[in-house]
């Protein structure tokens, strides 16, 4: 197609005619064709607030005049709104610290904004990528808690066996491992707010090496002040750029905190996979919402789509977070230059969690219904029930007849009341399915 010339400290080189971006960005485009990823949506919007945070901050101190950052706020609005989205091309995968994805932001915004004021893509007159856009410069969570704990209070009433290493265990009711399943979402939640909270403290201003060379006194403050007011989060000044520019603990620090969410949340989806297994051969204690059929061969087989899709997003956050944690490690002296990978992949596991997060509460959780007569007979069949019976007739007698009744093939209750190990009320207290759910010793409750 139709192309301009551009020239850069490195020479010439054609551009695309329509293109908002520029020479450095296609030089990026030729350099990287790694992985044919784009920029993830919130990494395009993150870099374009700083811009029209900087364009206001600038005009705000006389740096930069009225026109020009005014163009410049009005191209950041378009993008902010969704138009140009096309023309943010770099590889994710990319060199060291993002300076081509920046320029990337820095050469959409001046061509559009030249354009606003009258002038030509690639002549970057009145408005300059880098004097003038880069002067100085870079909840489904909680529904699908309150989807699990919903569920626990209407399950609350089922008893079902435990168990553990796979095997039978102590009885536990379905709405005390529900319950614990949005408890668990919750604790979560918390911890990755808590761990968010470092990514507050910005670095802006630092420019170089973090020591602020170039920058207005003012600059850093009143930055974060129009980007407070942009973006509406709680945003901070750093004590330290230096240190902010040298190390990415922060960023390491919240991945760690979606790297646990992601292994939790992994955990919950397998468990409800295994829960309604079946419907005949497994434990088809609940029933999952059919979304799909479940197979291309064997007629009306209905899989666990949803939690499959929820465990692979899960091991897909586990390898990000190795991603992250090798790039923090990997920045030597007074610059991290892993930046665009680890935003990368820190956008992506937000992205991919909030959205599985989202699905597994509305297209599933929300929809499981429980098989009582199910639970009912499975935990009558448990010899771990044989616990209750312990501290009346001792650890040794117990484990016998639990041996015994797996043998006979008979219930504990059946081969209890056939031995007469127990009789009448003392039998009906000490087995009591519901009341070993609670604490204390079963046939010494008040």
């Amino acid at each position: 197609g139709m192309t301009r010339m551009e020239r850069d400290p490195l020479g010439e080189l054609p551009v695309p005619a329509d293109a908002l971006w520029g020479i450095q960005t296609e030089r990026a485009r030729q350099n990287f064709p790694i992985s044919q990823l784009l920029p993830l949506a919130p990494f395009v919007d993150a870099v374009i607030w700083i811009k029209k945070a900087a364009a206001l901050t600038h005009k705000q101190t006389g740096r930069l005049d009225a026109k020009r950052a005014d163009a410049i706020v009005q191209a950041a609005d378009e993008v902010l709104a969704g138009q140009h989205r096309h023309q943010f091309v770099v590889d994710p995968y990319q060199a060291g610290a993002g300076t081509s994805h920046h320029m990337n932001a820095n050469e959409v915004l001046a061509n559009r904004a030249n354009e606003l004021l009258g002038g030509k893509r690639g002549d970057y007159a009145p408005v300059h990528p880098n004097d003038h856009v880069n002067m100085a410069q870079s909840t489904a969570m909680t529904r699908l808690a309150q989807a699990f704990l919903s569920k626990g209070k209407e399950f609350d009433t089922i008893v079902k066996s435990g168990r553990t290493h796979l095997q039978d265990a102590t009885p536990i009711r379905l709405g005390q491992e529900f319950a614990a399943y949005g408890r668990t979402i919750e604790r979560n939640r918390d911890r990755i707010v808590q761990s968010a909270d470092g990514l507050r403290d910005l670095g802006i201003g630092g420019t170089a090496v973090g020591t602020g060379l170039n920058a207005e006194p003012q600059y850093p403050a009143l930055m974060v002040k129009q980007l407070r007011a942009i973006t509406t989060l709680e945003l901070r000044e750093g004590s330290d750029r230096v240190q902010l520019m040298q190390s990415l603990g922060d960023a390491t620090a919240f991945a760690g905190a979606l790297r646990t969410y992601a292994t939790d949340l992994g955990k919950i989806a397998s468990d409800l996979r295994l829960l309604a297994s079946g419907p005949r051969t497994g434990l088809a204690e609940i029933t999952l919402p059919p979304v799909q059929p479940g197979s291309s061969i064997m007629p009306g087989k209905v899989n666990p789509s949803i939690p499959e899709m929820v465990n692979m997003v899960c091991y897909q956050a586990l390898g990000n977070d190795v991603t992250i944690a090798a790039a923090a490690e990997a920045g030597q002296l007074e610059l991290n230059v892993m930046m665009p990978v680890i935003a990368h992949n820190l956008l992506f596991t937000m992205h991919l969690l909030t959205n599985a997060s989202a699905v597994l509460a509305e297209r599933c959780v929300e929809g499981i219904a429980a098989d009582r007569a199910q639970c009912e007979h499975w935990l009558e069949r448990s010899p771990a029930l044989v616990t209750a019976l312990a501290p009346k007739i001792g650890y040794a007698e117990a484990a016998k007849l639990a041996k015994e009744a797996v043998a006979k093939n008979v219930t504990v209750r059946q081969l209890v009341m056939e031995k007469g190990v127990l009789k009448g009320k003392d039998l009906e207290e000490v087995l009591d399915l519901l009341a070993m759910t609670e604490l204390g010793v079963p046939g010494q409750r008040k």
